[in-house]
């Protein structure tokens, strides 16, 4: 839940944002009640903010001619690129209300010129980005204390809940944050596992920087092990398939997070770990060269029902 002041100041945002914006408009872009809404200009105007308010059906809030707070500058491309971050942001689960995300664009547009305001508006009102599944929404402090631990390379102690609910404390060297399928990840050197772990952001309680400092050999490439851990995970079927192709075209057309790669001679052994045998298949299906199942038998039963399918098409 956002405190008052911090909506009072995503007010305050628009107000600048806009010569004239009328009272249902704020609200629908705060995502509030009209009524809400006015307690929060009162809080403008108790700390001096000087509002002009026009009653009746049509009427609107302004601010008093002339009154702007010190902006920020930024170059188009500067603008651009942080209003196409906000849309972003929103898709990994960085904010947990409209109101982030429309205060931080009304203080955008309060600082750009009349023309780049009218195309930065065109681009977040005509872009749209993937949505796939869900995406839990991440602690802003919790993301920052981590990112601040894994910079100073600093111990941290988690709490962190299993997906079969096991809770356990844990001492943690950590060595990078990544965003991978819909979900953010620590890792990191884990003290009670005794090896290298990746820890999904949303199933971590608590987080408790420690002084103790740690040292990590070299340049370490968080989205290059998470890929390796997540398509490694144990699941409820091991496949073994080989492709007649080579690493380059093997990976261009599956990616590195489908399975492990083994290059062989004139082909690629794929070791994929999956819940979805059906799916696998149709990852198979659209593949641009030829392959043979190994293993398992239930995968070639799976491509049989969709060739089936397709031939009744």
């Amino acid at each position: 839940m956002y405190h008052p002041t911090s909506r009072a100041l995503a007010v305050l945002e628009l107000l600048q944002a806009h010569r004239r914006i009328s009272g249902s408009e704020l609200a629908r872009r705060l995502a509030i009640h009209p009524r809400t809404l006015r307690r929060y200009i009162a809080i403008l105007e108790e700390i001096g903010i000087p509002i002009t308010t026009e009653r009746g059906r049509h009427g609107a809030y302004m601010l008093v001619p002339g009154f702007k707070l010190p902006p920020m500058m930024f170059s188009d491309d500067e603008a651009l690129a942080l209003s196409v971050g906000l849309l972003a942001a929103q898709r990994l689960g960085m904010t947990h209300a409209s109101a982030v995300a429309t205060s931080a664009q009304a203080k955008l547009e309060r600082v750009m010129p009349e023309r780049l305001q009218q195309q930065v508006r065109a681009l977040t009102e005509t872009i749209s980005l993937e949505s796939g599944s869900p995406v839990p929404n991440i602690n802003s402090a919790l993301l920052m204390t981590l990112s601040k631990a894994v910079q100073e390379r600093r111990q941290i102690r988690l709490h962190y809940c299993s997906p079969h609910d096991e809770h356990t404390e844990r001492d943690v060297d950590p060595f990078g944050l990544g965003h991978r399928h819909g979900y953010w990840y620590l890792v990191g050197r884990c003290h009670l596992r005794q090896d290298l772990r990746s820890f999904r952001l949303d199933r971590i309680t608590a987080a408790h920087p420690l002084a103790i400092s740690f040292e990590r050999a070299g340049h370490f490439d968080t989205l290059a092990h998470l890929a390796d851990s997540l398509a490694t995970q144990p699941r409820a079927h091991l496949a073994e398939v080989e492709l007649f192709t080579d690493l380059p075209q093997a990976m261009n057309n599956l990616g590195n997070a489908i399975g492990v790669f083994e290059p062989m001679d004139g082909r690629v052994l794929m070791r994929s770990q999956v819940d979805d045998l059906d799916w696998l298949a149709r990852e198979l299906a659209r593949l641009p060269f030829g392959f043979r199942v190994n293993s398992p038998d239930l995968l070639r039963l799976a491509l049989q029902k969709l060739a089936g399918r397709l031939v009744m098409a």
